[in-house]
């Protein structure tokens, strides 16, 4: 049985503008990895409601999970929740559980509970809240959209509230070899090698080094095994 799949949208002007390197897909990926949930697609988009609702409902369609960083705060451009909504067509507003979470937070750190502070306790109806014990305002997953923070530490702290809840499939398993040549020496029997094993991802990343060329393949799949197999194989045929 295949394992599920998933999709990442990250959300936010900063990551496109370049003045924000994105690093929550690479954790994302590993933790996917891990659980048995095939990572398929990652899309990055602007702050732009009508651009963030339609990527919303096409990933939402075509798998099983979707993530969502970014856009959750409490400034005017943290649309997000609302965008969920819609894509949703479901109602918004604060809810009394997450305002009480943000009101006892904010009580312990003697702050105000203000109008923009509030906006993070506005959650779409049917969501479920998504625990954050970094910063106590929370993300909420709507039907198989699991929304959240951008902020790395709490992104991940999202994650493992998250992941405990998800049914996952076979951890991915991998290995490489390195090889000191270059990709066209190595094409045709990594061909057949892909031919031969057909469940098996099977890439290529070349390297320069000091003016020689090579390339470390990476063998990826469920199955030890096959992989194993393969590894050994190619291994013989380069003469490493």
């Amino acid at each position: 049985m295949p394992n599920p799949t998933a999709a990442m949208l990250v959300i936010g002007d900063e990551i496109l503008s370049g003045r924000t390197r994105d690093a929550n897909m690479y954790y994302l990926a590993g933790e996917l990895t891990t659980h048995g949930i095939d990572l398929r697609e990652v899309r990055v988009v602007s702050d732009d409601g009508p651009a963030i609702v339609a990527a919303v409902r096409a990933l939402s369609a075509n798998f099983d999970h979707v993530f969502t960083s970014g856009g959750i705060g409490p400034t005017h451009d943290d649309i997000t929740a609302d965008c969920i909504a819609e894509a949703f067509d479901a109602a918004i507003d604060v809810r009394d559980d997450a305002r009480a979470l943000l009101a006892a937070h904010y009580e312990r750190q003697g702050s105000e509970l203000n109008e923009a502070r509030l906006r993070m306790a506005r959650i779409p109806d049917g969501a479920t809240l998504i625990d954050n014990p970094v910063s106590v305002a929370p993300g909420f997953t709507m039907q198989n959209v699991h929304v959240m923070a951008g902020v790395p530490a709490v992104f991940r702290a999202m994650v493992a509230s998250v992941m405990p809840t998800l049914t996952g499939g076979a951890p991915l398993l991998s290995q490489t070899l390195r090889i000191d040549r270059g990709e066209g020496d190595i094409a045709g029997p990594l061909g057949q090698l892909a031919a031969d094993y057909p469940e098996l991802s099977i890439g290529s990343y070349p390297f320069q080094k000091d003016g020689a060329y090579g390339s470390n393949i990476v063998i990826r799949g469920h199955n030890g095994a096959q992989i194993d197999a393969a590894i050994v194989r190619l291994a013989k045929e380069m003469g490493v």
